[in-house]
């Protein structure tokens, strides 16, 4: 099994058809179907169903494009590192962040990728935080940055930023008062709270698991969208509890406000993430050293209300 096979047989897999995967890689029909009987009869099992219309992986070509696409990214990025070295910050990156992470540095760290190093490829994924968690886990992204992440040995998680919570809904809902709201009110409230992330709970909301599971307890809706939270919220199908940041355009437009929350605060944790197992390269350690410059700048600025981790 070699690098060409690999590619040859990601080709199918993503084409799900031998003409059209022969045109993307150009080479004939024949050879590539030559190297994939090849490579089933290296690993002993099938990889692929032939049917009349196309070519279906079989659960051992599910697993082998996961693996072929590592290792590919992988080869790809030690040619880069070789040959560039730390002269020039090159080849391929992806970045995964929780919406707040892309409103508040995304646009200025595109900006500065683009300016400053034109020959690195950037890929800038935005999730709720438990996807964004997802997308690390599974290789799909080199940096995250992520809300609460659970203590994994997997994981290298390097804290970044606090954050206060506050209760965000319409006036009608929350309350014009500028005072603060007690927590053991919230639970009077029709509460509807980000799951941020498909079949996850909402760990990345707080830091207590104590306060969290309570406000878990008394929601009345949870949602995996961003933009039907916002919505449910702008027609006062509910409140929630969020960053002013999350809310930040609907609050300088007056159709939703927030109220600070006390006995206790409520805050969350902001980190930057990376898998163990994967070294760094030259264009992890500058795209980790921008993002945390640029999240610092938008803290002084006063841009992203938070507090820096020191």
């Amino acid at each position: 099994m070699d690098s060409r096979q690999l590619r040859y047989f990601i080709a199918v897999y993503e084409q799900r058809n031998l003409s059209r995967a022969a045109d993307q890689v150009n080479v004939a029909q024949s050879a590539l179907s030559h190297h994939i009987s090849n490579l089933e009869a290296e690993f002993a099992t099938p990889l692929f169903e032939r049917k009349s219309r196309g070519m279906d992986p079989t659960a051992a070509g599910e697993r082998l494009y996961e693996h072929a696409r590592i290792i590919l990214r992988a080869m790809a990025e030690a040619e880069t590192e070789v040959r560039e070295g730390a002269r020039v910050i090159a080849g391929e990156i992806s970045i995964g962040m929780a919406n707040s992470g892309v409103k508040a540095i995304g646009v200025e760290l595109m900006r500065t990728v683009l300016a400053k190093y034109p020959k690195l490829k950037l890929s800038l994924t935005e999730s709720l935080s438990g996807a964004t968690l997802m997308h690390l886990m599974i290789s799909n992204v080199d940096l995250a940055l992520v809300y609460n992440p659970p203590s994994e040995k997997e994981l290298i998680t390097e804290a970044v930023l606090e954050e206060e919570m506050f209760l965000v809904g319409i006036p009608k809902l929350v309350g014009k008062s500028k005072t603060p709201i007690r927590f053991e009110e919230l639970s009077r409230l029709p509460l509807i709270l980000l799951r941020y992330g498909l079949g996850l709970s909402s760990r990345a909301l707080l830091d207590d698991p104590v306060l969290l599971k309570r406000l878990e307890g008394s929601a009345i809706l949870h949602a995996n969208s961003i933009t039907g939270m916002t919505g449910a919220l702008v027609e006062g199908l509910g409140c929630t509890i969020a960053t002013k940041l999350f809310a930040r355009e609907e609050l300088a437009a007056g159709r939703l406000v927030a109220r600070e929350v006390i006995a206790p605060k409520l805050t969350r944790t902001l980190y930057l993430c990376r898998l163990r197992n994967r070294p760094m390269t030259y264009a992890m350690e500058e795209m980790r050293r921008l993002m945390l410059s640029l999240i610092a700048e938008q803290v002084r600025a006063g841009a992203w209300q938070a507090e820096l981790v020191k």
